[in-house]
């Protein structure tokens, strides 16, 4: 957790509150960690972190927004930022659909 606030502090994000949320309670057996967090103004925010060996393809992408949505109704409020470190290779088709449906997308250096 403390590794995701600094990362979050460079980027100048910053929130009030941050909790995890585990994919289990939302259905789901993806290998992924997920932060839901309030940030300063007030508004909701989703962080996922991918950490994988193989790439990630457009399939997986359409998973992804699948559990952000259930992540919304589980947590009972509209998301509005929404937030995605990746440390796999991105199908550059995946990150298309990423940007299309408006998340920020942040790969490993």
């Amino acid at each position: 957790m403390r590794d995701i606030v600094d990362y979050l502090n460079k980027k100048n994000i910053i929130c009030k509150r941050l909790k995890e949320v585990l994919p289990k309670a939302l259905g789901s057996r993806k290998r992924v960690t997920i932060f839901v967090g309030v940030n300063l103004k007030g508004y909701y925010c989703s962080i996922i972190l991918i950490k994988k060996k193989s790439r990630i393809l457009k399939k997986e992408v359409s998973e992804i927004i699948q559990l952000h949505e259930k992540l919304e109704i589980c947590e009972d409020t509209k998301i509005k930022k929404r937030y995605i470190y990746i440390d796999a290779p991105l199908c550059k088709e995946a990150k298309a659909v990423f940007l299309d449906n408006e998340w920020i997308i942040w790969d490993k250096p």
